[in-house]
């Protein structure tokens, strides 16, 4: 099995709001109330329609399953989903996301990138100009 590794974002001081509205609040409200405060791209993708996979991860996560595995990156991380903890597919490995509160409205795919941070050694005997001034010691 490979290994899991977790992401988190840091916790706030005060208590997190979107636009004025607590995340309870968000919770209470409808997708019709929803819609005017989303930003623009979120809006669109829902009025355009919930494809059927990202159905089957929203009522996998209301029936409260423990942990939801998903390749769905796609999909825009609604105020009922806070509070949970999902596994997203980075093309290699499921990258454990607890989804919080700052973290509405944005995409899963977010949360688990698909490229590591490269971080390069020095340069070895014979790969510069200069290198060949270097005492072989």
């Amino acid at each position: 099995m490979a290994k899991k590794t977790q992401r988190r974002l840091p916790r706030r001081k005060e208590e997190f709001t979107y636009h004025g509205y607590k995340i309870e609040d968000l919770q209470q409200m409808g997708m019709s109330e929803l819609l005017p405060i989303m930003p623009a791209r979120a809006r669109r993708k829902i009025n355009r329609g919930i494809s059927p996979g990202h159905e089957k991860v929203l009522l996998a996560m209301r029936e409260g399953k423990e942990r939801v595995r998903t390749h769905a990156r796609d999909m825009i991380i609604l105020p009922e989903m806070v509070g949970k903890t999902i596994e997203v597919h980075n093309g290699k490995d499921f990258i454990v996301v607890e989804l919080q509160p700052e973290a509405v409205f944005q995409y899963l795919g977010e949360f688990a990138l698909t490229r590591r941070r490269i971080t390069h050694g020095s340069a070895g005997i014979g790969a510069t100009r200069s290198s060949k001034y270097v005492p072989l010691k």
